[in-house]
């Protein structure tokens, strides 16, 4: 596949890169800047873009057969900025007539029990409910969009670098945890779960949650 990676320079996005460029695909990273340095693989092409502009995403998204996201707020930015990089995302791949896409979206929504998400907790950071009541703010404009063939793949409750293992378990809507109640993936087993997802399509218009 020709894969449109926007956020291609952030800690997950440049994993992702790896892992898709690793598996022979070919990747159009995306970045405010359009550097990404801390992929080097000369088959990666950088470019700049907005990703809150639904003019550039249409222009950069032509011709590709799929996009994958790792967009996030940056840091002088609001967490609800994800609401319009999901509004332009959505809108502009409508233009581009691309019908593929998979979110990296947040863990907050993902729920813990029948009635309870994970944001609701009293043991979820208070620091981090803004960032994840904005992600589920976006996850429903993203819910709407029933002529994409969407996905909003979340990770566990705790992501960092770490191993690639190629293995992970996944749940529809819910939070992945293991047997003593702890929720962690590597970015590295993150990135492998989101490339599967793109080359397998099996979650379409699903919230999956991923982890150990």
């Amino acid at each position: 596949m020709d894969v449109l990676l926007l956020g291609a320079s952030g800690r997950i996005g440049r994993r992702v890169a790896d892992e898709l460029l690793d598996r022979g695909h070919g990747v159009t990273g995306v970045s405010r800047s359009g550097e990404i340095e801390v992929v080097d693989d000369p088959e990666l092409v950088s470019v700049a873009g907005d990703a809150t502009d639904p003019d550039d995403v249409a222009r950069l998204a032509a011709g590709h057969d799929a996009v994958a996201s790792t967009l996030g707020p940056g840091d002088d930015e609001s967490p609800d900025v994800l609401v319009e990089m999901m509004e332009a995302v959505i809108e502009g791949l409508g233009r581009a007539s691309v019908d593929r896409l998979v979110w990296t979206g947040g863990a907050g929504g993902l729920h813990v029990g029948p009635d309870t998400r994970l944001v609701d907790t009293d043991d979820f950071p208070e620091e981090w409910e803004s960032l994840a009541r904005a992600a589920i703010d976006a996850y429903d404009v993203l819910e709407a969009a029933d002529d994409l063939d969407w996905t909003y793949l979340a990770p566990a409750a705790m992501i960092e670098p770490g191993e690639r293992t190629g293995e992970y378990r996944t749940a529809e809507g819910e939070l992945v945890a293991d047997e003593e109640g702890d929720s962690y993936i590597s970015m590295e087993d993150f990135a492998v779960a989101l490339v599967d997802e793109l080359e397998e399509g099996n979650a379409v218009h699903t919230y999956l949650g991923t982890g150990y």
